[in-house]
């Protein structure tokens, strides 16, 4: 289920009532939980959030979040325990044994088989169909995945351990590990597998044997898992995953990200920085050039590296790579001055092959397939009303008929000249008949209003009927709505000392994924941007972002989605320059 990335609805902190009801229902879910276990899961006096998201195949996930580590997810009205929770307790569920090559195949999307289950002395646990349990490796009792029982124990005894045993729903190193701290599994020493561990390695040294000396071919035992070479999560092989994925990185996130930075780093000074662009400072540097070198998929966090901040980042590739000079031109604010473009680490980098570009690491959790954004085409639409049903019955437009601008301007001039209404003396006055009297005068000007000119005809006509709007994006039928199209609202909010947030509402009018627009400005201004609900409605997201980034925010909506100024709202809140006034 999380193996692709998830899209993220909204984040909420829970509340004390559905705390209590939370807790609640972990206890009859799992008897085996102590009280202290409950108070230690759903802390009373600790933030604990609901996270409400979609799968990549489309399902509603309900994650709840402790500490920054997804503790529970709930799917279909039932509750499960993420591995981060499992490892803590990993006596919560029932647990099957494989070996750590299948490991990797379950984080890709598969499920358990039972031709890789290990069954230790004491057999297989006692489950249900449908029940809850968790999956682990020899040797370590942490669980490693979490998944529902396809069929009962007694059925898999029956069926000579063949067949699919677990549908697997989350696993370490998938999604929904992701996005908490990453940390690793702990090892938990396991009694029960420790002699079958043993038994396997031999048996892998026997085959080795056989395989140096030529050795026959022999049949492959059903409770083991050919070419596994390695006993230990650490040592997974990725070489026989199915054809078209691409291999896990087996280094640590952390390990994995100062390579990231540094191929950014390099890639920005071959071919984003000029030398006419010298001196220059290094924060701009790093969100106008490194961040566009970001491969698509991929965010580029220093936080996440083993640096932490981009002055010790510089400070290492000046002193042990003295690819670039830094300088402190004014106080407290670095400029990289120099950079040595004949150095050989430097020349002899290659730039990837699909270099990621700002735009494109913007699309991080979209689904596989999806097409770029193209803005809708707005029509403003006018419907009749029951008070100009009778204007427009000989053209037989009844109450509700929604018409182009056009389309009634040629009804009412059509009505004019059937009915010769048209002033002999000025052509340019249209004589008012008690129909136009009722439909388009007011009561003071029954007795005063004699006759009208044209365009004040059509105008009065277009204002007495009820405004519509026509959205029509590509590919799409057209969707028609009453009233007029509500703009993307920017607002500016206050919050704390002198801190600024900037919101954004209504995108979903506009087709955009709010999720999308989210990360999209964090990767531009580099600050923390969350999803929250609109008051008062149930299927609208606001996107909240730290700062005052109105005029980020323009930029994006104008130059990327290409969203008329017409149709955004607050773009007088960008902050002022010093000097100029409002």
């Amino acid at each position: 289920m999380f193996s692709k990335s998830f899209r993220v609805k909204s984040n909420t902190v829970i509340k004390g009532s559905d705390r209590r009801k939370l807790k609640a229902d972990i206890s009859t879910a799992f008897p085996s939980l102590s009280v202290e276990d409950l108070s230690e899961l759903v802390p009373n006096k600790e933030e604990l959030n609901v996270v409400k998201i979609y799968a990549h195949k489309g399902d509603a996930v309900t994650l709840y979040v402790l500490h920054k580590n997804p503790v529970l997810f709930e799917l279909d009205k039932c509750l499960y325990p993420t591995v981060y929770t499992l490892w803590r307790y990993p006596h919560v569920l029932p647990t099957f044994t494989t070996w750590p090559p299948v490991l990797q195949k379950l984080a890709g999307g598969a499920d358990l088989m039972l031709p890789g289950v290990v069954v230790p002395l004491s057999g297989i646990p006692e489950v249900k169909k449908g029940d809850c349990c968790a999956v682990k490796v020899v040797s370590n009792r942490a669980p490693m995945a979490v998944g529902t029982a396809t069929m009962s124990s007694a059925e898999m005894r029956s069926l000579g351990m063949k067949g699919r045993g677990v549908s697997v729903l989350h696993t370490y190193m998938d999604s929904l590990w992701a996005f908490g701290d990453k940390s690793g599994p702990p090892s938990i020493p396991d009694v029960d597998t420790e002699g079958v561990e043993a038994t396997y390695e031999e048996e892998e040294e026997e085959e080795d044997d056989d395989e140096a000396t030529g050795g026959g071919e022999e049949e492959p035992c059903p409770n083991r898992v050919p070419d596994a070479p390695c006993s230990g999560i650490q040592e997974l092989s990725l070489a026989d995953r199915e054809e078209g994925e691409d291999p896990e990185d087996l280094r640590s996130p952390q390990e994995q990200m100062d390579a990231l930075l540094l191929q950014c780093f390099l890639q920005a000074l071959k071919s984003k920085v000029k030398k006419s662009e010298l001196p220059l400072l290094t924060s701009s540097f790093l969100r106008i050039h490194m961040f566009s070198c970001c491969p698509s998929g991929k965010q580029l966090d220093i936080k996440k590296s083993s640096y932490k901040k981009l002055s010790k980042f510089l400070q290492c590739m000046q002193q042990q790579h003295s690819l670039v000079r830094v300088k402190e031109l004014s106080k407290g604010v670095e400029s990289i001055v120099e950079v040595d473009w004949k150095n050989p680490e430097l020349r002899s980098f290659r730039t990837p092959k699909d270099p990621g570009i700002e735009e494109a690491s913007v699309e991080v959790g979209r689904a596989e397939g999806e097409k770029p954004y193209h803005p809708p085409e707005i029509t403003t639409l006018y419907s009749v009303s029951s008070r100009l049903e009778p204007l427009f019955q000989d053209a037989k437009k009844r109450k509700g008929t929604v018409l182009q601008p056009a389309e009634v301007r040629a009804i009412i001039t059509d009505y004019v000249k059937r009915n010769e209404l048209v002033d002999e003396n000025n052509k340019n006055y249209v004589i008012i008949n008690p129909i136009l009297c009722d439909c388009l005068l007011e009561k003071s000007e029954y007795q005063e209003v004699e006759a009208l000119k044209w365009d004040d005809l059509f105008s009065r006509t277009l204002y007495k009927m009820q405004h519509c709007h026509q959205l029509v994006f590509p590919g799409q039928p057209p969707i028609v709505k009453k009233g007029h199209i509500e703009p993307i609202d920017i607002s500016v909010a206050s919050r704390g000392s002198n801190k600024k947030v900037t919101m954004i509402k209504n995108l979903e009018v506009y087709g955009l994924d709010p999720m999308a627009v989210s990360v999209a400005l964090q990767h531009r201004v580099q600050a923390s941007s969350a999803l929250n609900p609109v008051p008062g409605s149930k299927d609208r997201v606001l996107v909240q972002i730290q700062g005052n980034q109105v005029q980020q925010v323009c930029k994006l909506l104008l130059d990327k989605y290409q969203i008329p100024c017409k149709y955004i709202q607050g773009l007088d809140n960008k902050v002022q320059k010093p000097g100029r006034k409002k």
